[in-house]
């Protein structure tokens, strides 16, 4: 199917992917850092993404060791080759899409770990997946990690309305003054975890391209030639913080929307919770090198603080969606990679026809979320993400004027025709039939008062 494409440019190709990938991966999960401080009013939507994508980039150049966990402890890098990282990144990039568009917060690592594990069972079949290192390090802490940072929101919570009782009445002040501290944190923590999952995916892609060099070369040894099991490059770690920290200030506001207002509605004590719980969980396993969702970790903690407060406010509808979303996301993404996979290893053809896939479908959901657009204007005014139904109008859209009528104001009596007898949808006083006859006026708020009978009889 055409001449063979060059090592070189393969990994060329399957590095501008990841970062893609890093970028999908920034948008997806902003609303992790960020959702409840904007709910709450602690920072202002653009004045918080851009905050996050300064910790992201700052969280990402401090720790390597998740990456060296998917670089070379999930799968083995010996039987990988570049073809199946991208098809990888294709099935993570597609599904963090497809969530997005619904406002779902499903977890972009765990798109890019199905996918990565059914593009390797293609490839390589059952050996070529560390399984101990998959269940161990992805799919206990998936399960463990979301009922701890909930368990520890929902005591963090009682403590915080408990002292809240004696407390002055700017406690709420000084609570959302905490959050502009515990959202950076989580932000810092977001990026010491999920940035590190594309230098892992470039790293495995680049020791993949060295060792299918060396066959043909033993002696070759490119410049972005890596060794198995070896630490990422500083250009990778520079690129990957810089993709996930643009992705973060794009916002991914209709995921924000979800996390922020779909959930639970959350006051500033809620808030603190909920971001200094899941910042311990975040950091603790990336300090342990677990591929940890921080989506997963960051929705525990808000139904843990909604639990705390108003059980029955907490919108378990929404909470189903995700759940559901999370339980499909590992192997809906496999199945999504293995396909490619396929398609990737047919030749030049299906490596190509793997990109116009990507590219053809990454636009069409674009254009459908154009349809009930979000954006930090309005990310705070209803509780769903719309699709295909088209919006109702917020209680902030202002009616078209009617150059007859003065506008409305806030106060309903301080408009210039309150004080008189003419309705204010009328536009003039009714002329009366007869020359003689006049409409009698009554004050506002008074009843007419009977006529008096004719004396003259």
């Amino acid at each position: 199917m055409g001449a063979p494409m060059s090592i070189e440019l393969i990994v060329l190709i399957v590095v501008i992917t990841a970062l893609v990938f890093d970028f999908t991966n920034g948008f997806h999960d902003a609303a992790n850092a960020m959702a409840t401080s904007v709910a709450t009013g602690a920072f202002k939507p653009k004045v918080a993404v851009l905050l996050a994508a300064v910790m992201n980039l700052v969280g990402a150049c401090l720790s390597t060791e998740v990456a060296k966990t998917i670089s070379s402890g999930m799968v083995d890098d010996a039987l990988v080759t570049p073809q199946t990282v991208f098809a990888a990144l294709v099935g993570a990039i597609l599904w963090n899409l497809l969530t997005w568009l619904f406002g779902l917060p499903s977890s972009s690592s765990h798109a890019i770990f199905g996918a990565l594990i059914g593009a390797v069972l293609f490839q390589a079949g059952m050996a070529g997946v560390h399984w101990s290192i998959v269940v161990s390090k992805i799919l206990l802490p998936a399960l463990v990690a979301p009922v701890v940072a909930g368990i520890a929101s929902f005591l963090a919570t009682k403590i915080s309305y408990h002292g809240e009782h004696n407390a002055p009445k700017d406690a709420k002040k000084r609570y959302r003054t905490a959050q502009k501290v515990s959202s950076l944190m989580v932000a810092l923590a977001h990026g010491t975890s999920d940035g590190q999952k594309t230098m892992g995916i470039i790293t495995l892609v680049l020791v993949a391209g060295t060792m299918e060099i060396q066959q043909i070369f033993p002696d070759a040894n490119p410049w972005w030639g890596q060794a198995p099991g070896s630490s990422p490059h500083w250009w990778v770690i520079l690129l990957a913080g810089l993709a996930i920290a643009l992705g973060t200030y794009s916002g991914g506001w209709r995921i924000m929307r979800t996390m922020g207002k779909g959930m639970a509605e959350i006051e500033p004590p809620q808030g603190f919770a909920a971001e200094t719980s899941a910042m311990a969980a975040i950091l603790a396993s990336s300090h342990l090198g677990f591929g940890l969702s921080t989506t997963h970790v960051v929705s525990g903690a808000i139904m843990g603080t909604g639990l705390a407060r108003t059980p029955e406010e907490v919108r378990w509808k929404t909470g189903g969606r995700m759940l559901s979303a999370w339980l499909l996301t590992l192997p809906a993404a496999a199945i999504v990679g293995a396909g490619a996979a396929w398609l990737a290893h047919l030749g030049t053809g299906g490596f190509i026809g793997v990109i116009v896939v990507l590219v053809v479908l990454s636009v069409s959901i674009k254009i459908i979320s154009s349809r009930n657009h979000i954006s930090h204007e309005n990310v705070n005014d209803s509780r769903d993400v719309k699709v295909l139904a088209k919006a109702a109008l917020s209680s902030q859209t202002s009616p078209i004027p009617n150059p007859f009528i003065p506008p409305l104001p806030e106060k309903l009596g301080d408009h210039p025709m309150a004080n008189t007898t003419m309705r204010l949808t009328q536009l003039k006083k009714p002329k009366p039939k007869n020359k003689g006859t006049s409409y009698p006026t009554t004050p506002r708020n008074e009843t007419p008062s009977t006529p008096k009978a004719d004396s003259r009889g």
